[in-house]
């Protein structure tokens, strides 16, 4: 049994300058888990945005789980709050604005499982 958690996990700025925490990823367990997605924890302060990017051929979905953010894909924009999800089709130009007093906590579901060489920075 592979568990994971927020509080212990390692954080990274992803490419989008977001701070991010793999939580499961089929290419980086021992276990080599037999999923389609890849899952992690991202955040961003009060007043701050990811920066707008697309991820190529993959599906993604960012999950709400505190805060709130404006969500941007191509030329459409929403608030999103607590306990909303979005979906993001590939190819996507998609970025997100912290737009709340407190930090913006969600889950990244990305399908296939997120690669680097599929992320660029627009």
């Amino acid at each position: 049994m592979l568990i994971k958690d927020i509080k212990t996990c390692e954080n990274f700025k992803g490419l989008d300058e977001t701070i991010i925490c793999e939580l499961l990823h089929p290419k980086n367990e021992s276990e080599h888990l037999k999923m389609g997605f890849s899952l992690a924890y991202a955040a961003l302060d009060s007043g701050k945005s990811s920066i707008p990017h697309r991820i190529k051929d993959s599906v993604e979905v960012y999950y709400i789980l505190e805060g709130r953010g404006l969500m941007h894909i191509d030329q459409e924009s929403n608030v999103l709050k607590e306990g909303q999800a979005v979906y993001i089709p590939p190819g996507s130009v998609q970025y997100i604005e912290n737009i709340g007093n407190s930090k913006l906590k969600f889950l990244c579901i990305v399908s296939p499982p997120w690669e680097l060489d599929n992320e660029e920075i627009v």
